[in-house]
């Protein structure tokens, strides 16, 4: 099978986050056929259109990144009920200038954890509508809301649950096959 090559933002900036477990963990547990690089948005000012005649360095490194990649998986937490702000700003510079959106019809997936119940259901939703404006086909099953317990991740990414691990094998997996499919209808552009 082809190789595609995968860019995975963490929504959360934190250095000990658990969302960084999760991706750490997702990366382990991807199958061969998905090559994963983090795309880190940290140091991006915030966004403004007085920047769209000219991006600043960061930014046109950043909008690189995001072109060598055939899809991107979102690990994001729940902040107030939507997303984090920096991951909505560095989604903000992605899509801009007019014209240069760099999520058009590039394959993404969502998945998140939070210490609630619930996950990061809510935020998964709305960071999905920004994800449909900016016209990302999005892998829509599975759904996965990891309510995240002390210890389900080790800090080097090791799933300790199981049924957990099994289900985040099978959650890359499924994505793997979405991408293949996605690219098959709407290839890169040369």
């Amino acid at each position: 099978m082809k190789t595609h090559k995968v860019g995975y933002l963490i929504g959360s900036l934190a250095k000990e986050s658990i969302n960084r477990k999760l991706a750490k963990a997702l990366v382990r547990l991807a199958p061969p056929e998905l090559e994963m690089a983090e795309i880190s948005f940290k140091d991006l000012p915030l966004y403004s259109y007085d920047y769209d005649a000219d991006f600043p360095q960061v930014a046109k490194d950043y909008k690189a990144a995001l072109a060598a990649v055939e899809a991107v998986l979102f690990v994001t937490p729940e902040y107030n009920r939507s997303i984090p702000g920096g991951l909505k700003n560095a989604i903000d510079w992605a899509s801009r200038p007019y014209g240069k959106n760099s999520f058009t019809h590039k394959p993404s997936a969502v998945i998140g954890t939070t210490p609630g119940a619930i996950g990061t259901a809510i935020a998964q939703q709305s960071l999905r509508s920004v994800l449909g404006f900016c016209n990302s086909p999005q892998m829509n099953a599975p759904e996965a809301y990891i309510q995240f317990k002390p210890g389900l991740i080790t800090d080097d990414g090791e799933v300790t649950v199981e049924a957990t691990r099994d289900f985040l094998q099978k959650y890359m997996s499924e994505f793997q096959i979405f991408i293949a499919r996605v690219l098959q209808v709407l290839p890169p552009d040369a």
